[in-house]
């Protein structure tokens, strides 16, 4: 049977979000044929919603749907500590711990000269300036730890360092070679309360 070229165009699309296969793009294509349409287009609205109304925080650069995040609002964050993560997403999973009170800094990657991405690419001069204008004491770094997060570490740390901030690392408990993302809650909990100077 030929393929329908809505369905084709469908599962291609699908294909190219990470982490699903061909196999698993005509599942969800085919899910969504079956599904009442109400539920389709509940699935577009969002991602319309999504791409017209989210964008990176003016502070942090996290996702935020206004200027600031809810992170960057509270009052109550402590203000001393800072997080630095190489993406939203790892701001998402140590949130979910609840063991940080602190605030963040996305960086947007990572140093990785095999893909062509340098430091100058990265919110390095961003993270610069706000550790010069807030009242930082400590950052946490929070980057990966693979090859590329620990560039980044090292990279980041030496310039923070350099201007008198005390630079500490995620505790072990976090293996070499995974990343902050697919960390379960338990680890990352240990991790922060862990971690030691850099």
């Amino acid at each position: 049977m030929t393929r329908l070229a809505p369905l084709g165009r469908l599962i291609e699309c699908l294909t190219r979000l990470p982490g699903i296969g061909p196999r698993s793009a005509e599942r969800i294509a085919f899910h969504l044929l079956k599904s009442a349409p109400e539920e389709a287009q509940q699935l577009t609205q969002a991602i319309q919603e999504f791409i017209r109304t989210v964008r990176p925080c003016r502070v942090c650069l996290g996702l935020s749907d206004g200027e600031l995040c809810a992170i960057c609002r509270d009052p109550q964050r402590d203000q001393h500590l800072l997080c630095i993560v190489e993406e939203p997403k790892d701001l998402l999973a140590i949130e979910k711990t609840g063991a940080f009170h602190g605030i963040y800094h996305v960086l947007w990657g990572a140093i990785a000269p095999l893909d062509g991405v340098s430091a100058a690419q990265l919110k390095i001069p961003e993270l610069l300036r706000r550790v010069e204008q807030q009242s930082v004491s400590e950052v946490i770094l929070a980057t990966d730890h693979d090859q590329e997060g620990e560039a980044t570490a090292l990279h980041v740390g030496e310039l923070l360092k350099a201007r008198g901030i005390t630079v500490s690392r995620l505790a072990a408990g976090i293996p070499v070679g995974s990343n902050v993302e697919y960390t379960d809650q338990a680890t990352l909990t240990r991790a922060l309360a862990g971690r030691h100077p850099l």
